[in-house]
């Protein structure tokens, strides 16, 4: 069964929800898929939040074939380069998250966000960090530590993740 996450909220849900704002995008909420678009909040340049879409799966690095929707090792030089810069993290909302065929759920079902990384590559994208395990979960941010996600240093942003001080661990 492939990986999937589920967003069951519209985008002015999720905009109140994580005080984003929505713009013009017009998720209308549902599952999604590696290859497939959905909505993630990004800083927008003046101490706000902006809801944009993205599709989920980063192109591959040279002499790779399927996209990468995953970050697991943030010290791959794949990765490096976009977690120094803070305008490539973003925040990835969700209510539901596929771990092989059961589904997660953060606490209390509600919007929740995990931490992620976008390319601007050919195609706008992103992909979801997650623990270093094969089948790990996504690493969802306590409501605090979203800002620190998105506008920290990298020994910061990297510690946040590292040390587990998301939230649902």
């Amino acid at each position: 069964m492939p990986p999937a996450y589920a967003l069951d909220a519209a985008a002015v849900a999720v905009g109140r929800a994580l005080q984003a704002d929505v713009g013009a995008d017009p998720w209308s909420g549902g599952e999604v898929q590696p290859g497939g678009y959905a909505p993630v909040i990004v800083a927008d340049g003046g101490g706000g939040r902006q809801l944009v879409p993205r599709l989920w799966g980063v192109p591959p690095p040279p002499r790779r074939e399927h996209l990468v929707p995953f970050v697991r090792n943030l010290d791959s030089p794949f990765w490096i380069g976009v977690l120094r810069h803070r305008q490539f993290r973003c925040l990835v909302p969700l209510t539901r998250f596929r771990r092989g065929s059961q589904w997660w759920e953060p606490a209390g079902g509600a919007i929740s966000a995990c931490a992620g990384l976008w390319r601007d590559s050919e195609i706008p994208s992103f992909a979801l960090l997650t623990s270093g395990e094969p089948a790990g979960l996504p690493v969802v941010l306590a409501p605090a530590a979203m800002e620190v996600w998105l506008h920290a240093d990298i020994r910061l942003a990297r510690s946040l993740v590292e040390a587990g001080s998301a939230a649902g661990r």
